[in-house]
């Protein structure tokens, strides 16, 4: 295996130190790692991508990371709630949809809970509660899949965009 000599500036020695550590002690490992992902990030931004990374889950939930560009933003309310979507191509050509939900207010009344209308509000036994705010990642390998997990309405869009380049050159 051939041998490369990097010189390191003596203020860069502590993040060599903890970049060797958090490699289990392969310093050459934690090198090829930040070098390849240095690579995918500065390629796929050279094909206009950018580096999306957007909350999942429950609550404050996790971070997820991908390169895409960004298509169609639509949003839809209910009486309760109010539903983001963002629709990206990523880089292999998939389409991914992430999709925020705010806080559901849930309120219902009765005995039973099947209290309706005017009824519902007067009702001395009432429920109420909410649901935390949420968020999911969906991956789409092509436009007919996406088609059966979407609103019409967000599908049009995204078909109507669907075909733009990622990166135009100009001669101009």
């Amino acid at each position: 295996m051939p041998n490369k000599t990097i010189y390191v500036s003596d203020a860069d020695l502590p993040v060599f130190d903890r970049a060797q550590k958090l490699a289990g002690g392969n310093l050459s490992g934690a090198i090829s790692k930040a070098l390849r992902r240095l690579v995918e990030v500065e390629e796929g931004r050279l094909e206009g991508f950018d580096e999306i990374t957007v909350r999942i889950g429950a609550g404050q939930g996790r971070l997820q990371r991908f390169q895409g560009v960004q298509l169609v933003e639509w949003a839809r309310s209910t009486a309760n709630r109010v539903e983001e979507f963002r629709v990206y191509r990523t880089r292999t050509g998939r389409f991914a949809v992430h999709t925020r939900r705010s806080q559901d207010f849930v309120h219902t009344a009765g005995q039973d809970g099947q209290l309706t209308g005017w009824r519902k509000h007067v009702s001395s036994e009432q429920q109420w509660g909410t649901v935390a705010p949420s968020a999911t990642l969906e991956v789409h390998e092509s436009l007919e899949e996406l088609r059966a997990s979407v609103p019409a309405e967000l599908y049009q869009l995204v078909e109507a965009n669907a075909d733009e380049p990622e990166v135009e050159d100009l001669d101009i």
